[in-house]
């Protein structure tokens, strides 16, 4: 490995990522256009790469049109795709000679070792590759960095990723309220500073083993100043500036987002593929369509009634490959769901609510959505820290969730316990809702609505969601959104209850944990808005491990946001690992998260590409790929 690079990938993750090693791909929207306009200049005026960008190419599908673009405000795996191939952080994922994945230096010369200061922050100081440009010829500079890093945590930019720079030092002073939710502190920055132009001195909290990692996520890519002073300058390929393998030849939208060679790049020379062409489509039969008849080299969705088929008649290019993540259903914490006839109010009332959200969990055979549906090696989950993940003592965390001795997380997910699931879930039911004995019905659960993004996999769970609550008399609609809009409703609280997925951020459980902080924007649930955030009927007791923390009947806010900054200030490893079970454990007594699998990644990838990799992440990576025609 190039300098001080730390291998970070656990003995779990290292079995998982074996099945990664002959993959590419993924998918959204209309077919290919071939009467489409020329490629947009870039904003140099001077082309778009190499005088042989026409050369190599490949086209893919990985999903539809994408909500942005912009490395801080994307919280999605299809935008982190693009997002990696036209931006280049101080790291970077790569394969080493073996087919490992590792974290290694690429803005940065190198991955320093920090320097622990006496009152415990640690400080890294990056030197800035001298031959790092941006796509228009300028200088990258440290400048750059900290200008990018305080946009992305700011509270005026509130992206939903600005909770990853709660390790930074300075990032709490930057959020911190008065007691009317003003901030009190409008001019804070990180502890962050360009000593020079090529010199960028960062200054965490405490040490943290996934630092390295969470240089290579998007959220922590520089961008520069002029270039985002225009608000609308990551949606068109004339004002998108980047510093990556690839820079924005074109953009039609909801059909076709065209990446050419970036000449500019500091590491040019080792990228193999001088164009992707990624076809924006949610519609799995177009993409099927697509890679059958040679158009899609990679799609990263198929039909779910052809899966079976394509097993046998793909049996190289249909890939089924590991992946830290949870596919679930989610809750809107604040959505009415008791009946009409009920007088519980406030804490009470979330109390019950509570209890029938975890009771319908119950109602869900996910052994039959796995074998039936999903049918891609998918296992049923029950918890929402997903398999994958390791503790200090080499055992898994998913493996630890929960307080029975009988079966492993927060409930029973084998074959045989869902028929006792099924009949305590209804038990539950009735101390809430009218229960008609003749037909075994519930008669007065409210009419609910289930949103999900367009795609015939999620579309079919959907209708098996809705077919289990139809048994016992509840009525759930189905409505279907495009990919950027779904993003955007959930993200905005108007559901009552939706379909969900999380993929690892990072090798690290917290990844899943802290997105349920009352401010974090991937804070779908709701918990600690709107009403919810007045609701004093939380716990938290830290004593046992060590802590003076002890709170009783406090808001959301007042016990798990305290948990979670609690977690990551916390240099104890057994210890912190301790304190993320209490964590989820606090998760998923509210019943808002439904875990429904771990996921797999499903895709197909042609014969004719080599150089494919992917991350356990999501990310899929078309830089070193070739196509042998």
């Amino acid at each position: 490995m190039k300098g001080k690079v730390r291998r970070i990938l656990v003995a779990v993750l290292a079995l998982i990522l074996v099945l990664n090693l002959a993959a590419c791909g993924g998918g959204k929207t209309n077919e290919p256009d071939t009467s489409a306009a020329p490629a947009t200049e870039t904003p140099s005026g001077e082309g778009t790469g190499d005088e042989s960008t026409a050369d190599t190419s490949i086209a893919v599908c990985i999903a539809s049109e994408p909500d942005t673009l912009d490395p801080a405000l994307n919280s999605a795996v299809d935008g982190a795709t693009m997002i990696v191939h036209l931006f280049s952080g101080l790291a970077k994922w790569e394969q080493d000679e073996s087919g490992k994945l590792i974290i290694v230096p690429d803005a940065a010369e190198e991955l320093v070792e920090g320097v622990n200061n006496d009152d415990g922050t640690v400080t890294y100081t990056y030197k800035i590759r001298d031959d790092v440009k941006w796509s228009d010829g300028q200088p990258v500079t440290a400048y750059d960095f900290e200008f990018a890093w305080n946009r992305a945590a700011s509270p005026e930019l509130a992206a939903d990723y600005s909770y990853m720079f709660e390790i930074v030092d300075g990032y709490d002073e930057m959020w911190e309220t008065d007691d009317a939710g003003n901030f009190v502190n409008p001019d804070a920055k990180l502890n962050i500073k360009a000593v020079d132009e090529k010199t960028f001195e960062v200054t965490i909290k405490n040490a943290a083993s996934y630092w390295n990692e969470l240089l290579a996520f998007p959220v922590f890519f520089p961008v520069r100043e002029d270039v985002v002073s225009n608000e609308a300058w990551a949606t068109d390929p004339s004002t998108y500036v980047s510093n990556g393998a690839y820079k924005m030849a074109s953009w039609e939208h909801n059909s076709v987002i065209t990446l050419e060679k970036n000449s500019n790049y500091h590491d040019a020379d080792s990228v193999k593929m001088n164009k992707i062409e990624f076809y924006l489509s949610d519609d799995s039969n177009n993409m099927l369509t697509n890679f059958q008849n040679g158009t899609w080299l990679l799609i990263d969705d198929v039909p779910t009634n052809e899966i079976a088929n394509l097993k046998v008649q793909y049996p190289d290019e249909f890939v089924i490959a590991g992946q830290i993540g949870t596919y679930y259903v989610n809750w809107n914490i604040n959505a009415d769901i008791l009946p009409e006839s009920s007088n519980l109010k406030g804490e009470e009332a979330e109390a019950a609510k509570a209890e029938i959200r975890k009771a319908l969990g119950l109602l869900l055979d996910r052994n039959y959505i796995v074998e039936s549906i999903a049918q891609g090696g998918q296992l049923p989950a029950s918890s929402f820290v997903a398999m994958g993940m390791t503790e200090p003592d080499g055992s898994e965390f998913y493996k630890n969730a929960g307080h029975s001795n009988e079966y492993i997380g927060y409930y029973d997910v084998s074959p045989e316990a869902f028929n006792s699931n099924f009949e305590k879930g209804v038990e539950i039911l009735k101390k809430y809702y009218k229960f008609d004995e003749s037909t075994q019905k519930f008669t007065d659960f409210p009419t609910i609505t289930y949103l999900y993004n367009t795609s015939e996999g999620h579309k079919a769970i959907g209708e098996y969601i809705q077919s289990a609550f139809a048994n016992v008399g509840i009525t759930m609609n189905l409505e279907n959104q495009e990919w950027n809009t779904f993003l955007n409703t959930r993200k905005n609280g108007d559901f009552t209850i939706a379909r969900n997925g999380w993929l690892a951020d990072y090798n690290d459980p917290i990844c899943f944990l802290d997105m349920w902080v009352s401010g974090s924007g991937n804070n779908d649930v709701q918990f600690g808005k709107g009403d919810h955030a007045n609701l004093k009927m939380y716990d938290l007791d830290l004593t046992e491990y060590g802590y003076d923390i002890k709170v009783e009947d406090g808001t959301w806010a007042e016990t798990y946001d305290v948990l979670i900054n609690t977690i990551k200030t916390c240099t104890d490893e057994e210890v912190r690992y301790k304190l993320m079970h209490v964590a989820e454990d606090m998760l998923m007594e509210t019943g808002t998260i439904t875990p429904i699998y771990y996921y797999t990644d499903l895709y197909m990838l042609s014969s004719k590409v080599d150089g494919f990799f992917s991350n356990p992440l999501g990310y899929k990576y078309f830089m070193y790929c070739t196509v042998n025609e």
